[in-house]
Order: C-alpha cells, then sequence, then structure tokens
C-alpha cells in the first residue's frame, strides 16, 4: 500500500477512536466507531487475497450490523427522552439492545463467532491492531453504560471465559487461538465492570500489554500455525526461552504480570459474595491454559529438524526492526512486583 494512504488510514482509524472515547453524545460516539471501522478496511485488503477479501467483507457486515443497531437504540432513546448523552439510557429494553450491539463488536461470546474467522485471513500486523486498538472505543462505550446491566454482563462473561477456553482447544492456526484467548480476556473484564469498572480497565490495558508481544513475536519468526513454532529455535534462540513464558503470563499463572488481572478480578467477585461465578471462571480458564502450554511446548520441547531448509533461516540477516518487540517482552513478563502501585493509582 502507498505509505501516504497507510498514514491516512492509521491516522483515520486513531482520530475515530479517539472520537469515541472523548464523546458524551451518542451521534459523535456512533461517528467515532464507523470512521474506525472504515479505516482499518483498507488495511486488511492490502493482500490482495480471496481469503483477505472474505475477512474483510465478514468484518464490514458484522461491523455494520452492530452499528446499525447501535444507532437505532439511541435514536429510540432520544425519541423516549429527548436525551442524546450517553450515560441517559434508563430503559431496559435499550439497555439490553445496546449492551447486544456492543458484545457484538467487541467480538463477545456468544456473538464472537465473526472474529476468529476474521482474523485467520488477516495479515499479523493487521490482526494486531483488530485485536487490541479496534476494542477500545466498544469497551469505553461498555464502561460508561455497565452499571445498569448486571445479569447480562456476567452471563456474557462467563460464556466468553468458556467458550474462548473451549473454541481455542482444537485449533492449530496460531490466529485462531489469539482470537479464541482475546474472547476469554473479554470475557473476565465483562465480569467485574459492573463492579470495579477501574478493574476491568486495568485488565484491558494487561491484555493489551500481554497480546502485543506474542502478535510482535509470530510476526518476527513468520509463524501462523502450530508446527512451524518448532523451528522458531533457529530463527533466533532467544524466542525460545521469552516466549513460552508470555504464553504463561497470558494463562495468568504467577510470578508473571498476566497473574495480577485475574487475581484481581477473582477477589473482587469474592467480596460481591459471588462464590460460584469466581469458581466457574477460575475453572474456566484451565481451558484457556491447556492451549498456552500447547504453544509453550510446540516452542521448547519440540526438536527442530535439523535439515537444510529448517537450519537455513538463523543464515539470513533479518532486517526488521526489534525496538518494539524488545520492550513490549519485559512489560509482559515483569510488571506484576509493581502492581499494588497500579492498584492504588487506580483505586484511590
Amino acid at each position: 500500500m502507498n505509505p501516504v494512504m497507510t498514514f491516512m488510514m492509521l491516522s483515520s482509524l486513531i482520530l475515530g477512536t479517539l472520537i469515541t472515547i472523548s464523546s458524551s453524545h451518542w451521534l459523535m460516539a456512533w461517528m467515532g466507531l464507523e470512521i474506525s471501522t472504515f479505516a482499518i478496511i483498507p488495511l486488511m485488503t492490502q493482500k490482495h487475497h480471496p481469503r483477505a477479501t472474505e475477512a474483510t467483507i465478514k468484518y464490514f457486515i458484522v461491523q455494520t450490523a452492530a452499528a446499525t443497531l447501535l444507532l437505532f437504540v439511541t435514536a429510540s432513546n432520544a425519541w423516549l427522552t429527548g436525551q442524546w448523552e450517553i450515560q441517559q439510557i434508563n430503559h431496559p429494553l435499550l439497555l439490553f439492545t445496546i449492551t447486544i450491539a456492543l458484545a457484538l463488536k467487541m467480538g463477545l461470546a456468544p456473538l464472537h463467532a465473526w472474529f476468529p474467522e476474521v482474523l485467520q485471513g488477516l495479515n499479523l500486523s493487521t490482526g494486531l491492531i483488530l485485536s487490541t486498538w479496534q476494542k477500545i472505543a466498544p469497551f469505553s462505550l461498555m464502561y460508561q453504560i455497565s452499571t445498569s446491566n448486571t445479569t447480562l454482563l456476567i452471563i456474557f462473561g462467563l460464556t466468553s471465559i468458556l467458550m474462548g477456553g473451549w473454541g481455542g482447544l482444537n485449533q492449530t492456526q496460531l490466529r485462531k487461538i489469539l482470537a479464541y484467548s482475546s474472547v476469554a480476556h473479554l470475557g473476565w473484564m465483562m465480569l467485574v465492570m459492573q463492579y470495579k469498572p477501574q478493574l476491568a480497565f486495568l485488565a484491558f490495558i494487561m491484555y493489551i500489554v500481554l497480546t502485543a508481544p506474542m502478535f510482535l513475536t509470530f510476526i518476527f519468526i513468520q509463524s501462523t500455525t502450530i508446527n512451524s513454532l518448532s523451528i522458531s529455535s533457529t530463527k533466533i534462540p532467544i524466542i525460545s526461552a521469552t516466549a513460552p513464558l508470555m504464553l504463561l503470563s497470558l494463562g495468568g499463572l504467577p510470578p508473571l504480570t498476566g497473574f495480577l488481572p485475574k487475581w484481581a478480578i477473582l477477589t473482587e467477585l469474592t467480596k460481591q459474595n459471588m462464590m460460584t461465578v469466581a469458581t466457574m471462571a477460575a475453572l474456566s480458564a484451565l481451558l484457556s491454559l491447556y492451549f498456552y502450554l500447547r504453544l509453550s511446548y510446540a516452542m521448547t520441547l519440540t526438536s527442530s529438524p535439523n535439515n537444510t531448509s529448517a537450519m537455513l533461516p538463523w543464515r539470513i540477516n533479518n532486517t526488521q526492526n526489534t525496538l518494539l518487540l524488545a520492550a513490549s517482552i519485559p512489560l509482559s513478563l515483569l510488571m506484576l512486583p509493581i502492581s499494588p502501585s497500579m492498584l492504588a493509582f487506580l483505586f484511590h
């Protein structure tokens, strides 16, 4: 793609998200969501491949349906109450419908089926944008209306954790595994959204911090399937040491960074006397941990073949810029010691 066009699309992507998160008017928020949607479509189709075109069409249809439903609900609310303010939706049916629309935009289960299919058709760099940046705008809207829809968010949260774990068990494609991982992490955020929105925001930040280096790692070693991970040690050996730690951090094992949001969310659910929900969420997280361990096994405990084609990559000079990867890996592994400071900053 032309560099000027790439710059315009990325600028529009950032602008659309900033408009949504800074607006208090539903029409402005909807406009920001539409700008973000239309800005990412050229990035998704920059590789003129039938699979990328299919993924783009699926994404466009789903996002258009969600945006249309969102606009219909907000217009109905304005007709009933005369208010366009985001926090002025009080009618139960309208709250239910708008939560459905935002869940469809983010890819929450059981409205998640489009997300793994779309992500599978994209390259890893566009997939990184879709999995992280594109979720900020609908998450900010869900953040503002979350206090009024407790039961539905708990159902979405538990279903997402469960489906995110089950869906990733049978996959061999790394992009689909990361998609189901995203669904599961969003479920954890929804569980605590109505009780402590700040904690859901912390979990979202941690999700971005953990997911971005995994995408950057797979971009660097040019792997899209589990089988191709077995020769990653021949491309750059240190990746075989750091990537499994990042995967275990995504799974939420101490003393890695990913333990912080899960531990804090389970603690908050316990304080709210929701022992059953906390237990179901913790047990469902074991499903996700299994496929993280599966990827770790493929990278560290599988011997790569010692043939010419497998040994060749380390002889080729890699020209990729690794600064962002090198900066994000320590964040994904070593942020747990400063967690008390982060929690104190958010809650006081």
